[in-house]
């Protein structure tokens, strides 16, 4: 009895110590992403500070005297902070809603092409643009609107009308275009996303529904949309959270920061650093940064309470 006890001793400490080597390996592993969270993500915190301060560089941050919330009331004293929350909230409601759909249609019809060096093509195709940097975006967008040489007036308008469309000087085409090259844009990660979500369906249910004389829609209404549903909220979740922000690049490179178009391109990020470049207020741009956080805090949270009321399962938390 003694002799089977002793050589298991031996064996549990080796099965420990195996347990530990993995435990170890994994925290190894972990460690690099950690730093970088901590680093990037919560070290900085201290500097939220700021916007409750007027920002003294000689004194430094902890040093510079409190001003309560002068500075969020700075950013509503040009009159202007209000047209910019409307349209980073408008733009937004609107990439949530086209940025939804389309991806998820795209995703759908990209899973019925067969042909694999077809599938991979357009695959590439369509992710091509998101992998671009906005600086490049912006000079394809004035390649084509350019009122001089771009393709669109000098294809199409001037031979067609004998005109030119200065679009850099007209206010109403511009929600289309930003809407038009955000989507073109961001389409193609988006859609990645929801197709892996339908790789990932097991191919018996389609099996299933053929089987009952399902025709091709009703089974993509009934088993694909959804087993996508909690994709999708994810997906809604997290734009939701993002509404009181926007893409500086989409922004202030496509319109190439024209004074004309503020009225219908200006956004809070962009009205920022405008700000900030021509008053060097730091402390300003650091409040709009805490005012973005907290209401997209709030946002995130209400959007998760409704979705726990409505499908207790598909919640984040």
């Amino acid at each position: 009895m003694s002799t089977t006890t002793t050589a298991a001793h031996p064996k549990q400490k080796l099965k420990k110590r195996r347990r530990r080597g993995k435990i170890i390996a994994i925290y190894l592993m972990i460690l690099p992403g950690m730093l970088y969270f901590i680093i990037n993500n919560y070290l900085p915190m201290y500097g939220i500070t700021i916007a409750f301060r007027k920002l003294n560089y000689k004194l430094g941050i902890f040093n510079s005297p409190w001003c309560g919330i002068d500075n969020f009331k700075f950013l509503f004293a040009s009159g202007n902070m209000g047209n910019a929350i409307r349209n980073t909230i408008l733009y937004n409601v609107a990439f949530i809603i086209i940025g939804t759909v389309f991806p998820i249609v795209v995703a759908i019809l990209f899973n019925e092409i067969r042909n694999k060096m077809a599938k991979k093509f357009y695959q590439t195709v369509v992710l091509l643009p998101y992998l671009m940097s906005m600086v490049v975006v912006s000079y394809l967008a004035f390649a084509f609107l350019s009122a001089d040489n771009g393709f669109i007036n000098k294809s199409i308008i001037e031979p067609l009308t004998g005109n030119v469309v200065s679009f850099y000087q007209e206010k109403k085409y511009w929600p289309f275009i930003l809407i038009f090259i955000n989507q073109w844009k961001g389409i193609g990660f988006s859609m990645i996303l929801y197709l892996s979500s339908i790789l990932g369906i097991s191919p018996d249910y389609y099996e299933a529904a053929r089987v009952d004389g399902a025709t091709k829609w009703q089974q993509i209404r009934y088993i694909t949309l959804a087993f996508l549903k909690p994709t999708v909220i994810m997906m809604f979740i997290l734009s939701v959270s993002k509404i009181f922000y926007s893409d500086f690049g989409l922004f202030y490179q496509i319109p190439k920061n024209s004074g004309t178009l503020y009225p219908v391109t200006q956004t809070i990020d962009t009205y920022v650093y405008n700000a900030l470049m021509n008053q060097n207020n730091i402390s300003m741009s650091s409040a709009a940064s805490v005012l973005q956080s907290i209401i997209g805090f709030i946002l995130i949270l209400t959007a998760n309470g409704i979705i726990k009321k409505v499908s207790n399962e598909n919640a984040l938390f």
